[in-house]
């Protein structure tokens, strides 16, 4: 168990990995919303799902519940559905993540509209893209494929 006092909540919560992108936290990606202790021991972790349908979101509830207990805290998870979720919510630091990673992100401002257009390749930097499908891997991203490395790609789709 961790000091108490070395790890608020918010910190604590940016041990967790987004169960399907695990190079990114949740923190970083934007689902958790706050963090507010309740007392001593007890804390109230407030999510919003990347898309409402998202179903790593019961994963994400529960390795909350599990890592805050761990830290010694009670915890209590709230889902709130709105504002809903933006991509403008996720760090400069995901994104960078993101990008290493293999998967190019999303502008920030961007809408759905920028689904279909070319998109920079994570792996050599090219513009000349295509997508493949409008779905990749996840509900969250369409797939891509670079037209000069011939590398398919994944883009996570703004919203």
């Amino acid at each position: 168990m961790l000091d108490l006092k070395l790890k608020n909540p918010l910190e604590i919560l940016e041990l967790v990995p987004d169960p399907e992108i695990p190079v990114i936290n949740i923190v970083e990606l934007g689902i958790v919303r706050e963090a507010k202790i309740t007392s001593e021991n007890s804390c109230e972790v407030i999510i919003t799902p990347t898309y409402s349908a998202c179903p790593a979101m019961f994963t994400i509830e529960e390795d909350i519940m599990k890592i805050m207990k761990e830290n010694g805290w009670d915890a209590k998870v709230v889902t709130k559905m709105f504002p809903i979720w933006t991509t403008d919510w996720l760090t400069d630091e995901a994104r960078e993540k993101l990008r290493v990673y293999g998967i190019t992100p999303p502008e920030k401002g961007a809408d759905e509209h920028h689904i279909g257009k070319p998109k920079k390749c994570p792996r050599c930097g090219s513009m000349h893209s295509k997508q493949i499908s409008r779905f990749g891997s996840t509900l969250c991203k369409a797939s891509y494929q670079c037209l000069d490395c011939l590398e398919p790609f994944d883009y996570f789709k703004c919203h």
